[in-house]
């Protein structure tokens, strides 16, 4: 069957490659395609519409979310990850939005300070792909023209460049645009320079463009809509205070014409930002884009003394109590909270959750339904989220695949602030049971250790569960291992068995000429791709602390479907380089397969770096473990 019209598909992971591998993927690209349809590991699921109906993971659904306020006059506090984990974790939210102030601010404005906005705006981007949510690149302007769309066409070249592909990341390439600011002789037009810099770069991610009165006017839009280009749709905002009966009219009848719209911006206020919440009106608007499974963000996390700002006056940039939200805000809670987010399976169930084949490690925050905890972000190694919140008697689950019966080694990183944790590992549902293991005081709730012990497990398809027989821990993965057939007392080997550090591939603090895609490999996530000669990934931002000068193994985790590659495993920056490595032909793209090289290093912290001296793979992690393995 065709591909109706107007279909989006946020999923890059089937890109072709750059230079001389862009064939080879090329051709490959059907099969992937596949492959990708039936995959469920990717952190947030992959984005399709089929006229103006979005599917997610390709059933009906929405998200919805909170857009930051403009970055500039005090409200940049908010650009940070403790907002961005308070929303997902405490709100619900499953969608952010930044609002890049591209004229306003003077001096501090985009068209001035480009850096500084882009470095707000990528703190929220790498938060939000820490919670798994969706973020919205929002060139938040009201004009369009000479060197605002020239900023506008390198910036979107730049943030393509950095995140094309990256499922999570949308571009809304114009905010508002003002009533006198015509759909068909300047925003069209204005979009059809931006949208091909963005398609130039090998980028999918869904664009969404304004539309005329302050996107109101979508059936303009409707009448003139972009062609030649997939993964477009339309702004539509709304203020309930303003906005009634008339534009839901109006925005059915650009539904009807087969556009996908996305409200980047609501408010249950006036259109001003002042006055009171108008209650009817928002929850009318809110039953419109329910059954018309529209996704959302809510006008915004702010705390300016106006009626559209969710926090009062001097409230910080997390951990918010009930009275610190203004009646907007609370509303937005009440509403972001019981969405049906699109993604996850709702009900306590994890939205990462799938099998996971064992011996492998188990994403903590992947689980397949719990009770009583919570997501956040976490500063360990390889960064991402961890599981916290966990109280006595909390639970989560997860399905596995353990190829034979035998006794396991299963080793769980946990953080705690005191004593006393209890971990207890066993069949989901409490029986039977498999063992505990106790959590040792680590020195607070983002000092991480792993604690093990060992589990006689049966073989085949099952859950296992998880469960806090004494809470007070956060715990970030578990990783189960065959225990040595022949050992069964204490070891004297030169190695252990669990790395220091495993850090994922697509943590960098830095890079060059990579891309990231979603990966098939055991615990899903993102992978590093498109990687050729001379790319380089740093990890600075990441400092690995080596206990002892000695011998260390470093395992990576790699995919290609050429061979070829060599890859060097060096200090950030290149020098010294401690070891270079062949890469075979491992089948595919996403077959994946654990290779490693034996180093020296000295006692003390270290930044590492990974650099491509010829490229044609794919990396998922690296772990670093004292001795040989």
């Amino acid at each position: 069957m065709r591909k109706p019209m107007n279909t989006i598909l946020i999923n890059g992971a089937c890109a072709s490659r750059r230079s001389s591998v862009k064939i080879l993927k090329t051709l490959m690209s059907a099969a992937c395609g596949l492959a990708l349809a039936a995959s469920v590991d990717a952190a947030v699921q992959p984005i399709t519409t089929q006229g103006n109906k979005v599917l997610f993971g390709g059933q009906p659904g929405s998200v919805s979310g909170m857009s930051l306020f403009w970055d500039i006059w005090g409200f940049e506090k908010y650009y940070s990850a403790n907002t961005v984990g308070w929303l997902a974790k405490d709100w619900n939210a499953k969608l952010v939005r930044t609002a890049i102030a591209v004229e306003e601010g003077g001096s501090d404005s985009f068209m001035n300070n480009p850096g500084l906005h882009k470095a707000r705006v990528k703190a929220v981007v790498e938060a939000a792909i820490a919670n798994d949510m969706y973020v919205i690149i929002d060139w938040h302007t009201h004009h369009v023209g000479g060197a605002i769309t020239n900023a506008a066409i390198s910036f979107f070249t730049e943030m393509a460049q950095t995140y094309g592909n990256t499922p999570n990341v949308i571009f809304e390439i114009f905010n508002e645009p003002w009533d006198d600011v015509w759909w068909d002789s300047q925003i069209k037009p204005y979009a059809l320079q931006v949208i091909p810099a963005i398609r130039n770069t090998g980028a999918k991610n869904l664009i969404i463009v304004g539309t005329r009165a302050w996107s109101q006017r979508v059936d303009e839009a409707a009448a003139n809509r972009i062609t030649g280009y997939d993964n477009i749709a339309y702004t539509l905002h709304f203020y309930a205070g303003s906005h009634g009966q008339w534009l839901r009219d109006t925005a059915q009848g650009a539904l009807n014409s087969g556009i996908p719209l996305f409200v980047t911006e609501w408010g249950s206020v006036n259109a001003d930002g002042n006055g009171g919440v108008n209650s009817s009106e928002t929850w009318a608007w809110v039953d419109f884009m329910k059954k018309n499974n529209i996704s959302n963000a809510n006008w915004s996390v702010s705390d300016k003394a106006e009626g559209a700002s969710a926090l009062t006056p001097n409230t910080g940039a997390s951990n918010w109590t009930n009275n610190q939200l203004t009646n907007s805000g609370a509303l937005a809670k009440d509403i972001i909270s019981n969405w049906p987010q699109a993604g996850g399976d709702g009900g306590g169930g994890g939205s990462d959750c799938a099998e996971v084949a064992l011996p492998g490690t188990i994403q903590a925050e992947a689980y397949c339904a719990m009770s009583g905890v919570k997501i956040e972000s976490t500063s360990d190694a390889g960064g991402g989220s961890n599981v916290g919140y966990i109280d006595t008697g909390d639970w989560f689950k997860y399905d596995v695949d353990i190829p034979a019966v035998g006794t396991y080694t299963v080793s769980y990183r946990v953080a705690a602030a005191a004593a006393g944790g209890v971990i207890q590992l066993e069949k989901a549902g409490g029986n039977p049971v498999y063992g505990t293991v106790n959590v040792p005081a680590t020195g607070g709730w983002q000092i991480w250790t792993t604690v093990s012990n060992t589990a006689q497990l049966p073989a085949g398809k099952q859950s296992l569960g998880i469960a806090a027989k004494a809470g007070g821990f956060n715990l970030n993965w578990i990783k189960v291992e065959r225990s040595g057939s022949s050992s069964s007392g204490s070891s004297s080997s030169s190695s252990t068995t669990t790395p220091i550090a495993t850090l994922q591939a697509e943590s960098f603090s830095q890079m060059s000429g990579v891309q990231t895609e979603g990966t098939g490999d055991t615990g899903g996530g993102l992978n590093v791709g498109y990687i050729d000669s001379g790319d380089w990934l740093s990890y600075a931002g990441t400092p690995i602390s080596i206990p002892e000068t000695g011998t260390y193994t470093i395992e990576y985790r790699v995919a290609s479907a050429v061979g070829g590659g060599v890859l060097s495993f060096e200090e950030a920056g290149g020098s010294p380089s401690y070891t270079t490595l062949s890469l075979a032909n491992t089948g595919g793209w996403q077959n994946w397969t654990t290779v490693k090289s034996t180093i020296t290093l000295t006692a003390g912290m270290h930044k590492f770096g990974i650099k491509a001296n010829k490229g044609g793979w794919n990396i998922n992690w690296f772990s670093i473990t004292k001795g040989v393995k």
